[in-house]
């Protein structure tokens, strides 16, 4: 299962998801996890009621099941979960090792319905590409 966080320092779940600097994402099982990607943001930040902005992010998250960010407006979150990705906020910033070891931990025991429902998503058949065939046959 891919998790993604947004953080500003790849160390600490720390960022709103629109204003994050970096997302990271891992790979995580009941045996362990292991680093996958970080994707670097820069330029306008800031929170400027503007939506393309967030479409670099979504698209780095697109194969993730969790999304962890200290933050996410309301429009951000709609977006993730349209992706089929949980949100999940941070009361306060959290070490990104420490939040894998507890998933971790809890993907060894039984997960709770919203987690099941996210392992789900990873092994469920995709059927994505069916739109796409289309457009090719038709284009």
């Amino acid at each position: 299962m891919k998790i993604a966080f947004a953080t500003q320092d790849k160390e600490c779940v720390n960022a709103h998801f629109g204003w994050a600097k970096a997302i990271v994402t891992y790979e995580v099982t009941p045996h362990g996890h292991r680093f996958v990607e970080c994707f670097d943001f820069d330029g306008k930040l800031e929170e400027d009621g503007d939506e393309d902005k967030l479409a670099p992010k979504l698209d780095a998250i697109r194969d993730c099941a969790i999304l962890y960010v200290a933050a996410i407006g309301g429009s951000g979150a709609a977006r993730v979960v349209a992706q089929k990705i949980h949100p999940v906020k941070v009361a306060q910033p959290e070490p990104i090792a420490e939040i894998l070891d507890k998933l971790q931990a809890v993907l060894q025991g039984t997960p709770p319905p919203w987690l099941r429902k996210a392992l789900a998503k990873d092994s469920a058949p995709s059927f994505d590409f069916e739109d796409d065939d289309e457009a090719v046959h038709h284009g």
